[in-house]
C-alpha cells in the first residue's frame, strides 16, 4: 500500500466513525468484511472492484455527469468520498446527502431535498461544473474548492494547506482512477 492509499485509507476510516457499525449479524465473520461493514455504508466496501455493478445510483451519477459535463469517474469519486453513496448521510458540519450539499449551497442550487438522490446529485454535479469553470478547468482546485470552499482555493493561490482537502483531493481522483479503469478500490487491501 502507498502513502497516499494508506492517507486515503486514514481519511475515510476518520470520515466513518461517525457512521454506526451494522449490526453483527451483518457483517460476517472475515476481519475483511468487518472493516468493510464498519468503514462503509452497507453494500459499498471498500475491498470491492470499483466496477459499474458496484456503484450505488450509477445511473443517476451518470446522467447528472452527462447533464453538466462531467466525467462521469470523477462524479463517482466525489459521491464515494463525501457520502460513502449514503443518501442519509449527514456531515458534523450539517452537509447533507450523496454529494454533502451545505443548507445554504443546496438552496442557491435549487436543491429543496438533498436526500433526494436525484436533487443531491443533480445539485453536486452542477456546484462542481461551477468551481471547474471558476478555476479554469482544473480538476484539483475544483475539488478543493468544494471541499475547503472556492474562497479558500482563491486565497491560498491552489489547494489550501489543510490535511483534510488535501487527503480529499488525493481521495476523490484516485477513486475516479479506479473507476475509469474498472480496477479494485484503491483502498483495498
Amino acid at each position: 500500500m502507498s502513502v497516499a492509499e494508506a492517507l486515503a485509507r486514514v481519511a475515510e476510516l476518520e470520515r466513518r466513525l461517525m457512521t454506526p457499525a451494522p449490526p453483527a449479524s451483518e457483517v460476517g465473520d472475515s476481519f475483511a468484511t468487518m472493516l468493510g461493514a464498519v468503514a462503509s455504508p452497507a453494500g459499498v466496501s471498500p475491498v470491492q472492484p470499483a466496477g459499474e455493478g458496484d456503484v450505488p445510483y450509477a445511473s443517476l451519477i451518470d446522467g447528472a455527469a452527462a447533464r453538466h459535463g462531467l466525467d462521469p469517474a470523477l462524479l463517482r469519486g466525489l459521491v464515494r468520498q463525501e457520502s460513502g453513496f449514503d443518501a442519509s448521510a449527514v456531515s458534523h458540519a450539517g452537509a447533507r446527502g450523496l454529494t454533502q450539499l451545505m443548507p445554504g449551497t443546496a438552496a442557491a442550487l435549487g436543491v429543496t431535498d438533498p436526500t433526494d438522490p436525484a436533487q443531491a446529485l443533480d445539485g453536486g454535479a452542477r456546484y462542481l461544473r461551477e468551481l471547474l469553470d471558476r478555476f479554469g478547468g482544473d480538476t484539483s482546485k475544483a475539488l478543493a474548492g468544494y471541499n475547503a470552499g472556492p474562497g479558500a482555493v482563491q486565497r491560498y493561490g491552489g489547494i489550501p494547506p489543510y490535511a483534510e482537502t488535501r487527503a480529499y483531493v488525493t481521495n476523490v481522483l484516485a477513486y475516479a482512477d479506479a473507476y475509469r479503469s474498472g480496477a479494485a478500490s484503491p483502498l483495498a487491501a
